[in-house]
């Protein structure tokens, strides 16, 4: 179902305004843009659009009461500081999934938003699990390493 089709169905005979919350999982973004989601949704504090094939955040509305936004397994790369122009009062975001390749991206851009210090939760899950599986591998070829030159010093003796 297209992003468009399914926020008409989400707001079951409701205005835009009235809508607090909307969730938009798993619905088809054409082109990874936004569609259909505009600036009369003034009271939404909650967005979801997780594996929406979501690759850019440039046709995002103003949201000024959004709190939480839910952007998981997308394909989404940078782009961020358009969030701290259209949401102003953002305390929650989860990007895990997305193909953000390094941490220091998220950062620089979330510096460039002045939203560092707002932010309580930064979801980057994904992310994380590839900083310790780098960390382990080092450690295994140290470990590998010391046994060799164990193996070395033992057969000189």
């Amino acid at each position: 179902m297209e992003m468009k089709k399914r926020i008409n169905m989400e707001l079951r005979n409701r205005a835009p305004e009235e809508v607090t919350e909307l969730v938009l999982d798993n619905c088809l973004c054409v082109n990874g843009e936004i569609e259909g989601l505009n600036d009369t949704f003034k009271e939404l504090e909650f967005l979801s659009m997780a594996n929406v094939e979501l690759s850019s955040l440039a046709q995002l509305p103003s949201l000024n009461k959004l709190r939480k936004l839910e952007l998981s397994d997308n394909i989404i790369s940078g782009g961020l500081e358009v969030l701290a122009e259209k949401c102003p009062n953002l305390t929650y975001l989860n990007l895990s999934g997305n193909k953000i390749k390094d941490l220091s991206t998220v950062e620089m851009e979330m510096k460039m938003m002045e939203m560092k210090r707002k932010m309580k939760l930064v979801h980057l899950k994904d992310m994380r699990k590839r900083r310790k599986k780098r960390r382990r591998r080092k450690k295994m070829k140290q470990g590998q390493n010391w046994e060799r030159e164990k193996k070395k010093s033992a057969s000189l003796t």
